[in-house]
């Protein structure tokens, strides 16, 4: 796992024996004495995780943290606090600021490695949804990157997996004060309940008598509905030897008895918080892919989309021997319609075409705007009689019926010219393509208002 990780300190023989172990474990390593360096570190070099000492002349580890987090540039690099303050104030003052952990001079080699490599693999998963939506900062997705994930009115779901009435009574009374809180007594059904509720945190507690809670967090994991969901585990104490385990399954935070009320309150909510901006990403990216294969006027799918995926049907029918046809639309003399109603009034006109054009394929044709006033519409395992028959219903659908412009509901009488073609042995897309478009201009040379059907 290779990684760059910037150790912040101001004296030598801590940053030498980070630094050391670090590159042991086949890290790159970048070391700053101060604050003010390390900011502009993270400015402007790639770091993955900061291990951050807290008491440092000028600007202290709590104040850097405060300014990474508050920086949208920064603000999904993980940080790690370490230093020798122990008090459970310090470690939830440092929570408070940002930090997504807090670790205690001399820090274990073993669980501080644990660590980074568990946050270096969450910021892996950041760092993906955020080049992806990168991609498409032309359509405003910059503002997303370049916003801070900010406290929402919106209390979190949370599902706390205890069997311990002494234990389950204590953190619920907690996580009631904070949140929406289920609880599940029995880990097989806390299991099922969380792939069911759109939970944001999952705490499980270390504490079954009869069951490993580090399977139920494994099976948490491989389950695709609760692969995201952040998981908390609470040990029975600092020693306890699954907690390191429990970061290497992917486990994203723990604590140990006895429970601090604000630490718990502290790491919940760093953690909602990362998955929040996570799920942000991922739904705006997706917008960004249907946004991308789709016509924003008609709802239909577009150019882009047809090229990609009329290969796929023609190699599937093909391979299977099956017929396909295509069909090519193009409204009649539509530049006089936006010569007499302006654009909005053309705009209308499609809206309406591809209604009718949808209520009258079936649900596995493939529903285009091809450029214009051209639709395209590609039917599988139909031959040319069929799309014909189909083609000519289109075009008496929007003949017989006139269709409404403007604000006023002008009625205005639209015809379409429809040209119809199968697929024929060793055809590519082109091939299809041109021959529907060759039975089109034979549709529109015959007088317009009328389905022609290709020869070959």
């Amino acid at each position: 796992m290779t990684a760059r990780i910037l150790v912040v300190d101001d004296i030598p023989a801590n940053v030498k024996l980070l630094e050391a172990r670090l590159t042991a474990e086949y890290f790159d390593v970048v070391t700053a004495t101060n604050g003010f360096d390390a900011l502009e570190l993270c400015r402007t070099d790639k770091i993955d995780v900061v291990l951050l000492d807290v008491m440092m002349p000028g600007m202290d580890g709590f104040e850097v943290c405060q300014r990474l987090k508050a920086d949208p540039l920064t603000a999904h690099i993980p940080v790690v606090m370490v230093t020798a303050l122990d008090q459970v104030s310090d470690r939830i003052r440092g929570l408070d600021a940002g930090a997504d952990d807090f670790l205690t001079k001399p820090a274990d080699p073993i669980a501080l490695m644990t660590r980074v490599k568990s946050l270096i693999r969450l910021k892996a998963l950041t760092d993906e949804l955020r080049l992806r939506a990168a991609t498409t900062r032309h359509i405003g997705m910059d503002a997303l990157l370049t916003r801070v994930a900010s406290h929402s009115d919106v209390p979190p779901l949370v599902l706390l997996i205890d069997e311990k009435p002494s234990s389950y009574t204590q953190l619920m009374r907690v996580l009631d004060e904070t949140c929406a809180a289920d609880l599940s007594v029995e880990p097989q059904a806390g299991l099922f309940q969380a792939a069911e509720k759109p939970y944001e945190c999952i705490i499980v507690s270390a504490g079954f008598a009869e069951f490993d809670p580090l399977r139920l967090c494994a099976q948490l994991r491989s389950l695709d509905r609760t692969r995201n969901i952040p998981i908390i585990l609470i040990a029975d104490g600092p020693d306890d030897g699954r907690i390191v385990r429990a970061l290497e399954l992917g486990v994203n935070d723990f604590l140990t008895r006895p429970v601090d009320r604000q630490e718990l309150v502290a790491r919940l909510r760093t953690q909602v918080m990362r998955k929040r901006y996570n799920d942000e990403l991922r739904t705006n990216v997706t917008q960004t892919i249907v946004m991308a294969v789709t016509d924003p006027l008609t709802g239909l799918h577009n150019r882009r989309y047809l090229d990609t995926h009329l290969a796929t049907l023609l190699d599937r029918a093909q391979n299977r021997n099956r017929p396909l046809s295509l069909l090519i639309t193009d409204l009649d003399r539509f530049k006089s319609v936006n010569d007499r109603f302006g654009h909005d009034g053309g705009d209308d006109v499609l809206r309406e075409f591809a209604r009718r054009l949808r209520k009258n394929v079936r649900g596995i044709d493939l529903a285009c705007r091809y450029g214009g006033e051209e639709f395209v519409v590609v039917m599988p395992d139909t031959d040319r009689h069929v799309a014909q028959t189909v083609a000519e219903r289109i075009r008496g659908e929007v003949a017989d019926r006139a269709f409404r412009v403007g604000r006023a509901g002008t009625p205005l009488d639209v015809t379409v010219s429809v040209g119809v073609a199968q697929m024929a042995a060793g055809d590519n897309l082109q091939d299809l393509l041109k021959r529907a478009d060759i039975a089109l201009f034979d549709a529109k040379a015959a007088g317009r208002n009328r389905v022609v059907a290709d020869a070959a």
